[in-house]
């Protein structure tokens, strides 16, 4: 049986969270029609392939690739007012991304989401999908989701980013990756994810399970 760093979870009333963009939502297609809007509407060179291949970070992170400062803002109320129209639509559920949220509930536990995303174009891409998390908090990256996730007590969270690992340290929760963004599984278990799960959240339900038998066997 493989040992996992102890998260304090509580059988019966644990919460886990779950990281959105490429955890589990593909949202890339939905990302990739948002920028070339931007491109439009601007008239600004950005490389949108480059962009989709390095997801993870906020909005004004990337757009500061591409834009001076003072016009970084601007650039993101564009595309932030034109992402629901073009980017909720074209985005996918991730493979075992509903199975995942289900599993968590199967065995009495909260779910939540915890993401960088702006959290109105988030609830969409949610409610778009039928995934309903027990909380859904945005605007978070890497060590900032910490508040979020000791707010509420995540016992475990789960994302495809160093930045998500670094944000489940930060909480002292159990960090669980899934390398379906873009971060390989190598660069997550060396930014210190606690687990990896090579097929990404199809593998969760199954780890998931046999997690929490170890804890109440531990309990025993």
């Amino acid at each position: 049986m493989t040992s996992y760093p102890r998260k304090d979870v509580t059988v019966g009333g644990f919460t886990v969270g779950f990281d959105l963009d490429l955890t589990l939502v593909d949202s890339r297609p939905g990302i990739r029609a948002a920028y070339e809007s931007l491109v439009a509407a601007t008239g600004a060179y950005i490389d949108i392939d480059l962009v989709v291949s390095r997801l993870g970070p906020p909005l004004d992170h990337e757009l500061r690739n591409w834009f001076p400062e003072e016009k970084v803002e601007e650039a993101a109320g564009i595309y932030l007012a034109a992402y629901p129209s073009h980017g909720i639509a074209l985005s996918p559920a991730m493979p075992g991304a509903r199975e995942a949220v289900a599993a968590v509930r199967e065995l009495g536990g909260r779910a939540i989401v915890v993401t960088a995303k702006f959290p109105r174009n988030a609830r969409l891409h949610l409610d778009h999908l039928g995934i309903e998390p027990d909380e859904l908090v945005g605007g978070l990256w890497a060590e900032g989701k910490a508040v979020a996730l000791r707010e509420h007590g995540a016992a475990v969270y789960v994302g495809d980013h160093v930045g998500d690992v670094r944000g489940a340290r930060t909480a002292g929760a159990l960090s669980v990756a899934v390398p379906t963004g873009p971060c390989d599984a190598a660069e997550l278990r060396a930014a210190g994810a606690d687990v990896v799960l090579p097929g990404g959240l199809t593998d969760f339900p199954g780890w998931l399970r046999g997690y929490y038998a170890a804890e109440l066997a531990a309990r025993a």
